[in-house]
């Protein structure tokens, strides 16, 4: 299993129409630094508005489980699993992909058209170690006769049993997922339907990009128009599509999937579970091992792992200097994709001030618990005084964070903080905190 994060070398893009809607859409992926995750932006709604892989309150579900969709502002992106899929094969952690369209293109209806245009546009590893999401105890999900199932595993396997009301829509599947696999046996596999369901869909307004070269469609006496490329393609494609769902998580799994007729839907219920004992264990906080850089500063990586705090609400993006326990320099870069700016003043885009107060107090948490006395606990922001604000904070500001801890015992803290940009004061306040598990 591949062991550093991956990006592509270049930007690529995608053009094609939707399966479901017929929409035409254009998608641009371009390389993303290490930890910036999967962000999809749809460029041609109001405000652009983004989002980043990696909770599932953003996944949604689609007609009658046909597809699987992400919520983006006040909109949607559908039918994203071959997409995800390919991503997922390929082993690619951070990347960006802005549309212009609301549904991703369906191609030849399975995922080896996105796999050939990101090869093209190179892969590159990072220099980060993969983050993956392991499998802690098993997981059942079953509903109307079909589960899936996951369990702990050293890597990632999948098992998918087909079982359709056709004889050649009945089979069972198994692998081991690694990226020669994913490109030989499972990208190439395209998606399918019965004649009666493919006609149903149609009357329900979906389906208006699918044809039969895209969609293999089962009749009474076969596939109607085209030919299978494996004799066991469908299920080779339910598992593809169990994959792309999967990784709408942002992370690779470890854990080896049990799957019998499952399709989106119970996918998405498998995630809503996988995230929930994540949580969990995650919440079991080990001892940590403080690691600083030469001088006292602190990476992004270094930064999550002292507080809980994770996009979009991590507002610090690198500590400068540090005394433990004492004082820090710290930097948040702010930049037009911050969230909150698509909601506060999107037409005058400021930081809200009460942002600038939570950046300073997060910068106050991983001093304090940085201090080996309090490694692996969380601090809790109490109280806040003389609170100031000078000027605003706008898009391509550079905001300095300085703080230093005035009162420390060993239940609870008081720090003073200024924010600054260009050397001015911008914000300041005094913050109380308390720390516990």
């Amino acid at each position: 299993m591949h062991l550093k994060q991956r990006t592509i070398s270049s930007s690529v893009k995608v053009s094609g129409i939707g399966l479901h809607t017929g929409h035409k859409v254009n998608v641009v992926f371009t390389p993303a630094k290490a930890n910036d995750g999967i962000v999809f932006t749809r460029i041609d709604m109001p405000g652009q508005p983004m989002v980043r892989l990696g909770d599932f309150a953003s996944i949604s579900g689609g007609e009658a489980g046909r597809y699987s969709s992400l919520k983006i502002g006040d909109g949607q992106i559908y039918t994203i699993e071959h997409m995800m899929g390919a991503l997922a094969g390929l082993g690619i952690d951070n990347i960006a992909i802005a549309m212009d369209g609301d549904e991703a293109p369906g191609l030849d209806g399975s995922a080896i058209e996105f796999v050939k245009a990101l090869k093209l546009a190179g892969i590159v590893d990072l220099d980060a170690d993969k983050k993956f999401i392991e499998i802690k105890e098993a997981i059942c999900v079953t509903k109307n006769g079909a589960s899936v199932m996951i369990v702990p595993a050293d890597d990632f396997k999948i098992s998918y049993a087909l079982e359709y009301p056709h004889p050649l829509l009945r089979s069972t599947v198994t692998y081991a997922i690694t990226q020669d696999v994913f490109e030989r046996d499972i990208a190439p596999c395209r998606t399918f339907c019965l004649k009666e369901e493919a006609d149903a869909l149609l009357t329900k307004g979906l389906g208006q990009g699918a044809n039969h070269e895209n969609t293999l469609v089962f009749g009474p006496n076969g596939i109607v128009g085209n030919t299978a490329r494996f004799a066991d393609e469908p299920a080779r494609h339910k598992l593809m599509d169990c994959i792309g769902d999967l990784y709408l998580l942002g992370a690779p799994v470890k854990g080896h999937v049990f799957a019998f007729k499952s399709g989106h839907n119970l996918n998405r219920e498998l995630l809503k579970k996988i995230v929930e004992q994540r949580d969990r264990f995650a919440s079991k906080r080990e001892p940590l091992k403080l690691e600083l850089k030469e001088g006292g500063g602190m990476d992004v990586r270094g930064i999550m792992n002292i507080i809980p705090h994770r996009y979009p609400f991590l507002l610090v993006d690198r500590i400068v200097e540090m005394e433990p326990g004492k004082r820090a320099v710290a930097i948040k870069n702010v930049t037009m994709n911050e969230a909150f700016f698509q909601g506060h003043f999107p037409s005058r885009p400021v930081m809200p001030g009460v942002l600038m107060v939570e950046a300073m107090a997060q910068v106050v948490g991983v001093t304090m618990l940085s201090n080996p006395a309090l490694l692996g606990k969380l601090a809790f922001f109490m109280s806040v005084d003389g609170v100031k604000f000078r000027r605003v904070i706008e898009p391509g500001d550079q905001v300095v964070m300085e703080v230093e801890i005035i009162r420390a015992r060993s239940r609870t803290a008081q720090a003073k903080g200024v924010c600054k940009v260009d050397g001015q004061i911008v914000c300041e306040a005094e913050m109380g905190f308390a720390f516990g598990e």
